[in-house]
């Protein structure tokens, strides 16, 4: 992806070492050096389990290229916090977008397909079309 904007892709867990090991796999999985800007955004800053405004407004902008930012979560304060930091303005920047998506599999798909050169849209589609992997 180098010289392209890419779509970004930030992973929040209630858990440092989740969202940071789901997006080692999912950037793995994309080929790894050369994929779309990727962060993950767990825990509390304190290093405990939860979820933190400060922690994912500062992962979307370090992964803002320009071109969206797609913000896949674990379970539901996360949502809601990410809602709160889209309702608020300003917190976060003009693209970013709550992906209701999977968090494993939409994380992997939204990296492969944002390492593709995809758009946004795209990126959003291919994280939600993990809800229809079946592994039976």
């Amino acid at each position: 992806m180098s010289g392209e904007r890419a779509v970004g892709i930030v992973l929040v867990s209630h858990s440092a070492s989740v969202a940071a090991s789901v997006a080692g796999l999912a950037k793995g999985l994309a080929g790894g050096k050369d994929t779309a800007p990727v962060a993950a955004a767990g825990g509390t800053p304190d290093g405990g389990l939860g979820t933190s405004a400060e922690l994912i407004a500062e992962a979307v902008r370090s992964v803002d290229g320009g071109a969206g930012v797609a913000v896949l979560v674990d379970l539901g304060s996360a949502v809601l916090t990410v809602k709160a930091l889209l309702a608020e303005g300003g917190e976060l920047p003009d693209g970013a977008r709550l992906v209701d998506a999977p968090f494993v599999e939409g994380a992997v798909a939204a990296v492969v397909t944002a390492s593709a050169g995809a758009d946004l849209d795209a990126v959003e589609a291919a994280a939600k079309e993990a809800y229809d992997y079946r592994k039976m």
